[in-house]
């Protein structure tokens, strides 16, 4: 029986799904993230874990050296990550593509269009004939803007800032600045969080904003104006589609709905569709 594999690895979690010949999905399983850059040795363990328990969901009595891969990973568009992780895979065949290549596969299949796909991180990419750009997408440290931790961190940031007067207060950063309690309680968390521990405080920062809290507006706006950036800059050719992927995807299509309203498009599948079906291709 031939079977196929296809994961779905960012910042917040990592997804598989084990599929037979005709597509039919056998098993799913669930694991933490895989960030491949930012951090190799945990995204291998998530990436086989969320394998194992898909295999075991499946029922099947069959192993990784049994399975056609394709992982799409957060990080894998940079090519020293991707080569070392690629090293350590036990699949019988196996490909290792960016987290956004097989987004573009799921929401859009051979179609044009752009996807914006905006979690913990964020990419942003054009298809066009069959061949993709894309924008960003290099990591939470220099990259990923209009993402869940850039925003986690620009509200942190905000909230010390308040704190020493350099900026007005809130009533979201000063609950911040209590619940960390005090200044050094923020630079400690922050010294020590993951990009997913930033990302975390999205749903606070909306929110806030819901009830008018500036600082959380101001944030929002910010990552907002970074988003319709990148989108402009792949429109600029010509107008195409538009998917918004990701939880914080799903937050911003909704703010967008009116600037975007005859270009947003529901996506065909997901990305984890995507990857199930690139890995039916490698027979």
């Amino acid at each position: 029986m031939e079977l196929y594999l296809g994961v779905d690895g960012g910042g917040t979690g990592c997804r598989a799904a084990v599929a037979d010949r005709s597509g039919q999905v056998l098993g799913h399983g669930e694991a933490g993230s895989a960030n491949i850059m930012s951090d190799p040795e945990t995204s291998l363990r998530n990436v086989l874990r969320a394998a194992e328990l898909a295999l075991h969901d499946s029922g099947l009595a069959a192993g990784f050296g049994d399975l056609d891969a394709v992982l799409g990973l957060a990080g894998a568009n940079v090519a020293r990550a991707a080569e070392r992780m690629t090293r350590h895979l036990p699949f019988g065949r196996s490909r290792l593509e960016s987290d956004v290549t097989i987004a573009v596969k799921g929401a859009l299949g051979a179609e044009d269009g752009i996807v914006a796909t905006l979690g913990t991180g964020s990419i942003f990419a054009a298809q066009r004939d069959g061949l993709v750009r894309t924008v960003g997408g290099w990591g939470f440290r220099l990259s990923d803007l209009g993402g869940g931790a850039r925003m986690g961190q620009a509200i942190l940031e905000a909230a010390l800032l308040a704190h020493d007067g350099l900026r007005p207060r809130s009533a979201l950063l000063d609950a911040l600045v209590v619940e960390a309690k005090g200044p050094e309680g923020l630079v400690t968390f922050a010294q020590e969080a993951t990009p997913r521990d930033f990302a975390a405080f999205v749903p606070r920062i909306f929110g806030a904003a819901g009830i008018g809290d500036a600082a959380a507006m101001e944030v929002i706006a910010r990552g907002q104006a970074e988003i319709t950036g990148a989108i402009d800059l792949l429109l600029a050719e010509e107008a195409l589609p538009i998917c918004f992927l990701g939880g914080v995807g799903r937050l911003f299509e909704a703010r967008l709905a009116r600037r975007y309203a005859d270009l947003i498009r529901a996506p065909k599948g997901t990305a984890l569709e995507g990857a199930l079906a690139m890995a039916r291709g490698l027979a």
